[in-house]
């Protein structure tokens, strides 16, 4: 079984977040002045978001940084990200 990265996390948390608001990921994307494509794509681990764009979806989902990255971290030791599997 392969492990899962941390923009998978990233993307499985801000997919979760924003079910559980309620908002089609172009809402998300007017909110956040994002094109509905730049959600997918942050959805789909297929990119990772820049500071600002993860300060707008914190905003824009009414959340924290900390609640997006939950199982996603840097362990210095190790040199190396660290993710993992999620619970739902």
């Amino acid at each position: 079984m392969r492990a899962v990265t941390p923009q998978e996390r990233f993307a499985h948390n801000l997919r979760r977040r924003r079910l559980a608001i309620g908002i089609s990921q172009e809402e998300l994307g007017e909110r956040t002045e994002l094109h509905r494509t730049e959600i997918s794509l942050l959805e789909r681990a297929g990119r990772e978001p820049r500071f600002a764009t993860l300060l707008k979806l914190c905003d824009a989902l009414s959340t924290t940084p900390d609640a997006l990255c939950e199982g996603a971290a840097w362990d210095h030791k190790a040199k190396r990200f660290t993710a993992a599997e999620p619970k739902d």
